[in-house]
């Protein structure tokens, strides 16, 4: 894989800092306003956490990370930057239509129960995305500028430019990460994809951001 990357998933930021402590592993999406119809998709096995504090609503977290909101706000970034601190490996993917398999893994995502519910019934079309992460911390923090084509209700972003990603430290060792992953599997079964069996890239989201910026020249 290379050594840098420019895709990232946004995400708010008490969930990711969960993550960078291995407290999760697994997140649950359904789409932003911006992805319309199509909803959300998984089209990288590997991406950057983008931190975000756009529609960060205390009633819509697990409980436990509730206190965490205090410790997130006070790591924010200056106005008009971002601080990119790790990166994610999909470990495994599912398409879950069933509310009380969602029940089963609600100990391992990071959203309240009626959140969950509520994204689970969206546009009336019930079925949430699962994704099963691998978070690694980089060795060095990157702050970047926030562009206007960041902001606003997206999941994916390309970067302007890439983060060095070499070396990077995941949050829990082999052995743990297994035992949760086991844990997702047997309440979800088998899942949709593996970065194995789908070696997907950055090249979609950076595709689409350079014929936009072909677009507006």
């Amino acid at each position: 894989m290379s050594d840098t990357e420019r895709i990232a998933l946004k995400e708010w930021a008490v969930l990711v800092d969960a993550m960078a402590s291995g407290s999760l592993v697994a997140l649950v999406r359904k789409g932003g306003i911006r992805e319309q119809r199509a909803g959300f998709s998984v089209h990288h096995d590997r991406f950057l956490l983008y931190p975000t504090w756009f529609h960060e609503k205390p009633g819509e977290l697990a409980p436990r990370f509730v206190p965490a909101l205090d410790a997130a706000a006070r790591d924010r970034p200056s106005a008009g930057e971002v601080r990119i601190a790790q990166i994610a490996t999909v470990a495994a993917l599912w398409w879950v239509e069933s509310l009380d398999a969602l029940r089963a893994i609600e100990g391992e995502v990071g959203l309240a129960w009626p959140a969950i519910e509520s994204r689970f019934r969206y546009r009336d079309n019930p079925g949430v995305h699962v994704i099963a992460v691998r978070v690694a911390a980089l060795p060095r923090a990157v702050t970047v500028p926030e562009t206007p084509r960041y902001r606003g209700c997206v999941s994916w972003v390309a970067l302007d430019q890439a983060v060095p990603v070499a070396d990077a430290r995941p949050a829990l060792d082999d052995s743990a990460f297994h035992a949760r992953l086991t844990a997702l599997e047997r309440a979800l079964g088998a899942p949709l994809a593996t970065p194995l069996a789908t070696p997907l890239t950055a090249r979609g989201v950076a595709a689409d951001h350079d014929a936009e910026t072909k677009k507006r020249a």
